[in-house]
């Protein structure tokens, strides 16, 4: 039975779509199909390899193939994660023009595939200052989207831990690139592991509550489209990246079942990212975020 939804329609639902980030071996497809007998409403995939610069070319079978078992899986929306090479805001000029390069192969394949989104991250600011590194991204992404019809494909912005001289940290980067792409309606996703180890504590109400102040003054929270939902291994501003498994990392399940609850992240789609490290691991997280999604209406 076909079960396709317009994303019109989903954005009309109450509650927010959830998915989690699955593999493309043996075809993009695949993933397209894991999530559906997940249950899940929505899915982030790579299009292609994430630690390589040359990407196979889409042929038109698998294009067709992709589009025909989204339809009739209904999953939406469809984020594509861009590889992990691209340095948007790089200060060395040949991995810089090989970044911009590959981030428009990202949006070609994306809007070729009928995603719905691109979530990429800020870059590196190695070599240089943080102003500068965010002036270079908003620069690389105006060069890679140059030209490209993005009416029905959105590029999103993640902030990050701040690992290293990775920009994105603070909701200002992203407001700053934002505000200097204007032409790109470029939106926003909100990484709850890279938020608390770059320092925003989201551990109480209390400073979940200013966490939100601070993305509703810098980007506006209706510009959230997507939403990485992790645990942290990593410690409170740490500036380290590692992900982990609801409820049993240093955020713990009290806070993400508030985040989850959150009034202004209905239009968002949740998506894990956590560990795969044993059989069953996608399942229990998945079941962590659906109840504290159904108990959404319980929480103040």
């Amino acid at each position: 039975m076909t079960v396709n939804r317009s994303m019109s329609q989903v954005a009309k639902t109450s509650a927010p779509r959830i998915g989690l980030h699955l593999p493309i071996a043996g075809g993009l497809q695949n993933a397209l199909t894991k999530a559906h007998a997940l249950d899940c409403d929505t899915v982030q995939i790579f299009s292609r390899n994430p630690r390589g610069w040359k990407a196979k070319e889409l042929m038109l079978e698998e294009v067709e193939t992709f589009q025909r078992v989204r339809h009739e899986t209904g999953i939406a929306p469809v984020v594509i994660h861009a590889n992990y090479l691209i340095n948007l805001a790089a200060a060395d000029e040949v991995i810089r023009e090989k970044s911009v390069a590959s981030f428009r192969e990202e949006v070609e394949r994306g809007i070729v595939l009928g995603a719905d989104y691109l979530v990429v991250h800020p870059g590196s600011a190695k070599g240089t200052c943080e102003a500068d590194g965010v002036r270079t991204c908003g620069e690389s992404l105006r060069a890679a989207c140059d030209g490209l019809d993005l009416s029905r494909f959105r590029v999103l912005l993640e902030n990050t831990a701040g690992q290293g001289a990775c920009i994105g940290h603070r909701f200002e980067h992203l407001r700053d690139i934002i505000a200097d792409c204007p032409a790109l309606n470029l939106g926003v996703c909100f990484d709850t592991a890279h938020a608390f180890t770059a320092g925003y504590d989201i551990r109480d109400e209390d400073g979940l509550a200013a966490t939100f102040d601070a993305l509703e003054r810098n980007v506006g929270t209706a510009q959230v489209r997507a939403v990485h939902f992790n645990d942290s291994k990593a410690d409170y501003n740490s500036r380290v990246d590692r992900h982990w498994h609801i409820g049993l990392g240093h955020i713990g399940t009290e806070a993400l079942a508030r985040v989850a609850a959150h009034p202004k992240l209905t239009q968002a789609a949740f998506i894990l990212e956590t560990p795969q490290d044993e059989l069953g691991d996608d399942s229990r997280n998945l079941a962590a975020l659906r109840s504290f999604v159904a108990g959404r209406s319980q929480r103040p």
